[in-house]
């Protein structure tokens, strides 16, 4: 199938959908973004992956008063991979209620089903040095 210019708009909405769900606590719509397999790494801030989208509900509800007070995304970027799959590679800002800023990169594996685009796979990367830690 042709990856279109709507196929971008719904990727992009659906990936700036996760903040506003998440911020809002809306959890049980985790469903609008991940597939029910999804598998969401958070390896890098020393947990493993999660699998499934009720992992991903009862991990946020776990960090309760941890969570960021906003999620912001930023710098999307698609690559379409096979038929009905797609690369996406965008920046996160995660504000805490304290007030300080953490960094992030989203890396997405994004796929067609019969119910839209949904993030299949998410690997969160932790930004903790400048320049990729490339000094």
């Amino acid at each position: 199938m042709t990856f279109t210019a709507d196929d971008r708009t719904e990727i992009t909405e659906l990936i700036s959908l996760h903040g506003h769900l998440c911020d809002s606590g809306d959890l049980d719509r985790l469903g609008e973004l991940f597939t029910p397999d999804v598998v969401y790494d958070v390896s890098d801030f020393g947990g493993g992956p999660l699998l499934g989208v009720a992992a991903c509900a009862e991990a946020a509800r776990a960090l309760g008063d941890l969570n960021p007070v906003g999620h912001h995304v930023t710098n999307i970027v698609l690559t379409e991979t096979a038929g009905d799959r797609v690369r996406a590679c965008s920046k996160g800002l995660g504000v805490n209620a304290d007030g300080t800023v953490g960094s992030v990169t989203y890396e997405d594996t994004v796929v067609r089903t019969p119910r839209g685009w949904r993030i299949s796979h998410r690997t969160v990367r932790a930004h903790r040095t400048p320049l990729g830690g490339r000094l």
